[in-house]
């Protein structure tokens, strides 16, 4: 799903730029999700209907009192049917499992779905940055990004 969520995110100038990130992404996070999730004491989550995986993400800690969204993403075949705002509210309640009261997350001006979603769920947005560098968590290439934060 990661593959092909970001596959379909990217602009055609953009192609070559989304393969060496999703390569990267691979490498260092996603084909080692148990790993890479439980070295940061975070957990990794999917939403299951009629037995398929339709939707995933990644909690892991950002500062000291705070979680960070990441790689939420809704399976194209299963979007606009609650799925992304449930797995929102269940990642909001584990942070509150674990007494954490504020989740930070980032997405890319290339979703606007999620912006809309985040916004809608009483997250704030501190700060938009054009992310130039490449890393595993950003593509990087010019793409701007907005950061959020929701006190729980």
């Amino acid at each position: 799903m990661f593959v092909d969520v970001n596959r379909l995110l990217a602009p055609s100038h953009m192609r070559k730029a989304f393969e060496v990130y999703i390569e990267r992404a691979l490498a260092e996070e996603m084909d080692r999700i148990a790993a890479y999730y439980g070295e940061r004491d975070g957990g990794f989550w999917v939403a299951v209907r009629d037995e398929k995986i339709v939707g995933m993400f990644g909690l892991e800690p950002a500062a000291a009192a705070a979680m960070e969204l990441r790689r939420m993403y809704v399976a194209p075949s299963a979007r606009r049917g609650g799925i992304a705002r449930s797995m929102l509210l269940f990642a909001e309640d584990e942070c509150r499992r674990r007494n954490i009261r504020r989740l930070v997350l980032s997405t890319s001006e290339l979703q606007p779905a999620a912006l809309e979603l985040y916004r809608n769920a009483g997250f704030r947005l501190l700060r938009e940055v054009v992310a130039e560098q490449v890393s595993h968590k950003t593509l990087g290439g010019g793409i701007r990004r907005f950061h959020f934060e929701k006190f729980l």
